[in-house]
């Protein structure tokens, strides 16, 4: 499992190392252009059922992986997930909607440390 830090906030949220990957490419391909969005998840097991960050250029993030190799990445899945991001929506992470475009058989999500 990878990590994201965000900001200030010294707990990070725990991620899939792959899709810790997808999220690096999208954030980094819109905050290049100074487009802010936002990023919504849900964790059933924590005692918040949703969390949503603004991201922003001027917010400090950290990417931190637990394997040090990277994996190609699927575009189709990285489109889609680019265009969430641009939607007022914002990007939405969904464990089933990520097994289903990956094939993963593990959870994506945990709850943060």
């Amino acid at each position: 499992m990878g990590k994201l830090f965000y900001g200030s906030d010294p707990q990070p949220m725990e991620i899939d190392d792959r899709l810790l990957q997808y999220l690096q490419v999208v954030f980094s391909t819109k905050l290049r252009r100074n487009e802010s969005f936002t990023l919504t998840w849900t964790d059933a097991e924590a005692s918040h059922a949703r969390t949503t960050l603004w991201i922003q250029p001027s917010i400090p993030l950290r990417f931190l992986y637990s394997r040090p190799e990277t994996e190609r990445l699927s575009g189709a899945y990285l489109r889609q997930l680019a265009d969430q991001a641009a939607m007022s929506s914002g990007l939405i992470l969904n464990a089933s909607t990520w097994q289903h475009n990956e094939g993963a058989q593990r959870a994506p999500l945990a709850a943060a440390a």
